[in-house]
């Protein structure tokens, strides 16, 4: 294999080097004939490749092949012209039997013919196939580098909606990239080949002009003698010369009016001229062709009937029925068995549906619930920084026609409506003007909302609403129910996968948290998944619990200890690097109270309820104002206390974090909000 890599590398340098010496060394007829039958080969193979291509980027080369077949046809030229003018007066045979077979066979041994064969060989080439293809070359060049932005654009929307994997991306970006290039540098290797064309036709007159002039001068031949002789073996060498031209110039004119299909150029012809309706109508119109007087009657008529036979066939062919494969036997299953199957549920997650929301799951439609699940899938993964269980969407015959239901771990945690055929206009506080439509909420963020026609949606986005389909609505509520219940998505398996992906980096860090349980390091990561702080930073986390280890293996005392060390990362969704941290506080009096109780009962993290219904009303009062403009905020408290007021006011502000003083790193900058229990507040508290 290392023999054949390393001829591979010295092929290319090899032939460049023979190049060289056909231009420079003068070399015998009989060499002169086998490199013009290789170079009539290299140009065969180039156009099989050109014609066989699915598309025009799996022949990528070929820009560079066309360059070096260009420069090994010209040096033959300088080597066959060499050879004319040298030898040319011994006869016809001077310069190779290939250009003697292209001077007398081809042309019939008539220089004058010759002449115009020539002339019309160069004409279709260069006025016809290598103008053409150099314009849709420089067209596509043109396209293709005015699409590119737009290109990568739709495959950072693919990626980010989760519609493609980061490697699928990468992969097409590089494809991409490589069209551009490709389209490029055809532009620029057209060219070549009209230069070739054009090259073609003053070796022709060097040759002509040169066998008169040393045809008398050097070997004593009238005019008319070094005319004949002369002029076949330039017409023969002109030929030999263009007819590989003339294949290049189809092979590039058939790779850039390639349009990306799955089918070679032949199948995709074959595909789209097999039609019983494109040859019925050439056969019909050749009939009447046929018939009329003085048109060649035993030439046109066989033709229809070829014709009409051909849509004849097609016609049968097409109403063939497709032969379907039987479906493997399955064995009945036995009525007297019950499986594990039956009884256990072996996916942690499950989206059951109505049978009216089928459709969205139906892969002969697209299945366009289904992309948008992985892309959910495979967002959250990267929020929480692991993997999330996969998804089984079931049809369900006890749900509604078009309800849905998430089901997480054996319990609900999200259930809804949806219309299928419609879009659903969310009034995200822009909106003007009504809508006609069924008035609904949005099943994740309660916004008012409107289910409206499809074709209304573009009213309604002028409008100001945001318009979704009824898929997005599941996914974006599949998507919040998932982050709001995280830490139920973490398992034993998951956190194992989590330390073994941390052994590879920091095994020292691993071997630390083995004292630890794996039951109660879940624990731990269940905990702080529950609050909103992510596992994308396992490193500086499992840093924290290694240390908070050493003091408590109490899961809960764990998480608490460890919470100051991570105290940037709990703000980082809260507050910009320069924007100052929203917090609540409570009033000194209500917190000194709260501690207090909270060390005479320090396991059970209890509020006395009416105490407990009236701080959560004035915080609800509070906050209403910042949740109405999107400004996120923290509740921050005394440390003792910060357990019991995160279970209290979790029920009615899940996203509202509850944080300790200790875990505001000093160099942020605080803006106090609101102070729960002041003056007015504390009037509230005790009426």
């Amino acid at each position: 294999m290392k023999i054949l890599a390393h001829a591979r590398q010295g092929a290319l340098p090899a032939a460049i080097l023979l190049l060289v010496v056909l231009m420079v060394v003068p070399i015998p007829a009989f060499l002169l004939d086998v490199f013009f039958i290789m170079n009539i080969t290299i140009s065969l193979a180039v156009l099989m490749v050109a014609l066989n291509a699915e598309k025009p980027l799996d022949f990528s080369s070929f820009p560079t092949v066309l360059l070096f077949a260009t420069l090994f046809r010209l040096g033959l030229n300088v080597a066959s012209t060499r050879i004319v003018l040298v030898h040319g007066h011994t006869g016809s045979a001077a310069a190779g039997h290939v250009i003697e077979a292209f001077g007398s066979f081809v042309i019939g041994g008539d220089y004058v013919v010759g002449l115009f064969v020539f002339a019309i060989i160069v004409i279709i080439n260069l006025i016809v196939v290598t103008k053409g293809a150099g314009r849709v070359s420089e067209v596509s060049a043109r396209f293709t580098l005015d699409a590119l932005p737009g290109k990568q654009m739709a495959i950072d929307a693919d990626l980010n909606a989760g519609l493609i994997t980061p490697d699928e991306a990468k992969k097409r970006r590089v494809d991409v990239a490589t069209e551009a290039e490709f389209y490029g540098s055809m532009d620029g290797s057209s060219k070549f080949v009209k230069g070739d064309a054009v090259a073609g036709l003053l070796i022709l007159a060097a040759n002509i002009v040169g066998g008169l002039i040393l045809g008398p001068v050097s070997h004593s031949l009238t005019i008319a003698k070094a005319a004949q002789t002369y002029t076949m073996l330039a017409i023969g060498d002109a030929l030999v010369a263009q007819v590989p031209a003339l294949l290049l110039s189809i092979a590039a004119a058939a790779i850039v009016t390639r349009v990306k299909s799955e089918k070679d150029l032949a199948g995709q012809i074959g595909s789209q001229f097999g039609s019983a309706r494109t040859w019925t109508p050439v056969a019909v119109i050749l009939v009447l062709l046929g018939v009329l007087p003085g048109m060649p009657h035993f030439v046109i008529l066989p033709l229809a009937g070829a014709a009409g036979f051909a849509a004849w066939k097609l016609n049968q062919i097409a109403k063939r029925p497709a032969i379907v494969e039987a479906p493997p036997a399955v064995e009945a299953p036995d009525p007297s068995k019950i499986g594990w199957d039956e009884v256990s549920e072996t996916m942690l997650v499950n989206l059951d549906i109505g049978y009216g929301l089928v459709p969205l799951v139906d892969e002969r439609r697209g299945a366009p619930l289904m992309g948008r699940i992985t892309g959910v899938r495979r967002q959250l993964s990267k929020e929480l920084g692991f993997v999330v269980p996969q998804v089984r969407v079931r049809d369900d015959i006890n749900l509604a026609p078009y309800t849905y239901r998430v089901m997480l771990g054996g319990v609900c945690v999200g259930e809804d409506q949806v219309s299928p055929d419609e879009m659903l206009a969310l009034d995200t506080g822009q909106g003007f003007g009504e809508l006609i439509g069924k008035k609904a909420k949005d099943p994740t963020f309660g916004l008012d909302a409107t289910w409206i026609a499809t074709g209304d949606a573009d009213v309604a986005t002028g409008q100001g609403y945001l318009v979704v389909d009824s898929g997005t609505v599941i996914a974006t509520h599949l998507n919040h129910a998932l982050g709001a219940n995280a830490g139920d998505l973490l398992g034993a398996d998951e956190v194992q996968s989590l330390l073994d992906e941390l052994k590879e980096r920091a095994p020292q860090l691993v071997a630390a948290l083995a004292p630890l349980p794996l039951t109660s390091l879940a624990t731990v990561l269940k905990g702080l998944l529950s609050e909103g702080i992510q596992l994308r930073e396992f490193r500086r986390i499992a840093a924290a619990i290694s240390i908070a280890a050493q003091r408590s293996a109490d899961p809960v005392e764990i998480i608490e200890l460890i919470r100051p060390e991570l105290g940037s990362l709990i703000i980082a969704k809260l507050a910009g690097v320069r924007e100052p941290l929203r917090v609540m506080t409570l009033e000194g009096g209500l917190e000194q109270l709260l501690g207090q109780a909270a060390r005479q009962d320090p396991g059970r993290h209890v509020i006395e309820p009416e105490l407990g219904r009236r701080i959560v009303d004035a915080l609800q009062a509070a906050a209403q104002p910042l949740i109405a403009e999107a400004k996120p905020f923290a509740l921050v408290v005394q440390p003792a206390i910060r357990v019991a007021i995160r279970k209290l006011v979790r029920t009615v502000l899940p996203d509202t974090p509850v944080m300790s003083f200790f875990e505001v790193p000093e160099d942020k900058a605080v803006e106090v909000v609101a102070i729960i229990g002041n003056q007015p507040q504390q009037q509230a508290l005790a009426a």
